[in-house]
């Protein structure tokens, strides 16, 4: 089941933060808002030494690959219009 949260007294600055960051992940404000908390939350749960185990981890298993800023941005606009 869905829930609606409403927010009361968002100051302008974090709504332009929002609003700019939906705008570059082609999202609607909402659906920003919620990948926002969702994100913020998860964070807040774990514990630092197994974010940066993760972190390892993952490094690890790319091979010492080392991407470029041009590859990511051709990565990030794959398959967008």
């Amino acid at each position: 089941m869905t829930k609606t949260l409403t927010l009361k007294n968002l100051p302008d600055a974090l709504h332009a933060r929002l609003s700019a960051a939906a705008k570059q992940h082609r999202r609607s404000l909402n659906s920003e808002a919620l990948v926002c908390l969702e994100a913020g939350l998860a964070s807040a749960g774990a514990a630092p030494e197994a974010r940066l185990g993760a972190i390892r981890a993952l490094r690890q298993s790319l091979g010492g690959a080392r991407f470029e800023t041009s590859d990511i941005q051709a990565l990030k606009s794959e398959g967008r219009p």
